[in-house]
């Protein structure tokens, strides 16, 4: 099959390409006082911090690496005021170890969720960046206890938090930074064959996770509809033994009678996309069929209800593919994976909320692909629009659980702030399957009601519905809407993630869902 892809001229802008960390990671048992490297970092916990009366660390590992460097670990880390609290960390440049630095991260009381390691791999990997160190290890002052399986999770977790610690995106710099780390060896956790496959696969992950991040980040004169369509079809081209591509264009959506999606496109000078990846394992019988469907409004301005004020967040409404952004990234992710026994759907119905004389205006009525009607009573209620002909396409794709993502009410993000999202479902084993992957990955979910009584406020007097209700329970009522277009015998989520998909103090993408979707496929295939 081969690729190509436009390049977008607004503003004269052209990205550099996505650069995935280069990091190899390896398990390995060695004495920590003869290892050697730029830096060696220890996560406690602030029990392992503990002193006898002489100021001596009980901890046995702390105590040995203290005797080697002459008691200087103990006193430095008293001046620092270091006690192991979760957030805490300090680098020092002690003379007698192996290693030129030695760092202590603080894991708190007791570390009983995997995204506390994952929060210890990203510290570690921004010291290192600081460092600008090369060769890096991470211990545990107290993994003794610590089943096999729960050595080999913490390990991955770790590394996933190495990886997007030290990631950056400067590919609109002019003068991008470049990464120092090369290698990560990971002490003390096991080693073998079982521990690397883990390892790999959470390579594999974050390079889904970085590509997320990096179609979220890209501005929206550079990832237009179709430049969205492109980087779906180098996924394709890239694992092209398991995977297959379909674009729509305008007039083939016409023919599916995609009128609620086509209705959101038509003001934009950039003509929509619909976007169908399909996974194939590359052997043997395919017992379970997905999709992940994804709202991908490249940019939103609201339409003719236009966003106005400064809560609005206009200038950050190219996030408003986040759904769009995990799916793929998923897709990446498992095109490297290649898990037995599953197929899976990625669909995207690509397009801009913009604002002209073709537009969609607030009053019209449009007709989604499975025939129901829906009154616009607000243009920037307009994810849903999209969602409603994606979800008719996806069920009719024979398959058996559809999961939704989409940056879709600030209802949810009031309701459930912006670390977690919401999730809705009338399923209750598809609520257990994915709460139980987003366990594994720590990203935050929150099943929330669908209380049918809401439907109420979404009928309309000259379609079957109107597209926004109240203010009142913004999110059911927009979970409510989405069920419309889901066929009964499909198992289906809907997934809010409105909050979680940038991160305010950092001023980017987060990344978020990817790791929860390829967990759960994982977990579906044989």
């Amino acid at each position: 099959m081969a690729y190509s892809m436009a390049r977008e001229t607004l503003g004269l802008t052209q990205r550099g390409q996505i650069d995935t960390p280069q990091i190899s990671f390896a398990a390995i048992e060695i004495d920590l006082v003869k290892w050697k490297g730029d830096m060696l970092a220890v996560g406690v916990t602030e029990k392992d911090m503990a002193k006898d009366e002489n100021l001596k660390f009980k901890n046995s590992i702390l105590l040995k690496l203290d005797k080697q460097l002459g008691g200087l670990l103990s006193e430095a880390s008293s001046e620092e005021d270091f006690t192991g609290k979760v957030g805490q960390s300090t680098v020092l440049r002690l003379p007698g170890l192996g290693s030129k630095r030695i760092g202590l991260i603080g894991l708190g009381s007791t570390p009983s969720e995997i995204v506390s390691y994952r929060n210890l791999g990203e510290t570690l990997g921004e010291a290192a960046k600081t460092s600008k160190s090369s060769k890096i290890a991470i211990t545990l002052s107290s993994s003794e206890g610590l089943s096999a399986k729960s050595k080999i999770a913490i390990a991955s977790a770790i590394a996933t938090g190495v990886v997007l610690g030290t990631y950056e995106d400067n590919r609109f710099k002019s003068e991008p930074k470049k990464l120092s780390l090369k290698s990560v060896e990971i002490l003390g956790l096991g080693t073998g064959s079982e521990i690397d496959k883990k390892l790999k696969c959470a390579e594999d992950v974050c390079s889904g996770i970085i590509f997320g991040k990096e179609l979220v980040n890209a501005p929206a004169n550079v990832l237009t509809p179709g430049i969205l369509a492109g980087e779906a079809m180098r996924i394709a081209f890239d694992y092209s033994d398991v995977f297959t591509a379909t674009i729509l264009d305008v007039e083939q959506c016409k023919q599916l009678k995609m009128g609620s999606y086509l209705g959101v496109a038509a003001a934009s000078a950039n003509p929509p996309h619909f976007i169908h990846l399909c996974y194939k394992p590359p052997g043997g019988a395919v017992k379970t069929k997905l999709a992940l469907v994804g709202k991908g409004l490249t940019f939103d301005s609201g339409g003719y209800n236009i966003k106005t004020g400064p809560a609005c967040l206009i200038e950050l409404m190219k996030f408003d593919m986040g759904g769009a952004a995990a799916v793929f990234g998923a897709a990446k992710s498992l095109g490297q994976i290649k898990p037995a026994g599953v197929e899976v759907h990625f669909i995207v119905a690509a397009c801009e909320n913009m604002i002209s004389g073709t537009g969609m205006r607030p009053g019209d009525i449009v007709t989604a692909s499975n025939g129901k009607t829906i009154e616009v009573n607000n243009t920037d209620a307009e994810g849903r629009l999209t969602l409603a002909d994606a979800l008719v396409y996806a069920c009719n794709q024979d398959v058996g659980k559809i999961v939704d993502l989409a940056t879709l009410t600030g209802a949810c993000v009031v309701a459930l702030g912006r670390s977690i999202a919401g999730v809705f479902t009338p399923s209750d084993d598809l609520a257990k399957e994915v709460l139980a992957a987003s366990e594994v990955t720590g990203e935050k979910l929150w099943r929330m009601p669908m209380e049918e009584s809401y439907w109420e406020s979404m009928k309309s007097e000259v379609a079957d519905m109107v597209n926004t209700g109240g203010r009142e329970g913004g999110a059911i009522t927009a979970a409510l809407f989405l069920k419309q277009f889901v066929d009964e015998k499909v198992q289906w989520m809907h997934i809010d993630m409105a909050g979680p998909v940038w991160n305010d103090k950092n001023k980017s993408a987060t990344g978020f869902g990817v790791a929860t979707l390829v967990e759960w496929v994982l977990n579906n295939s044989s």
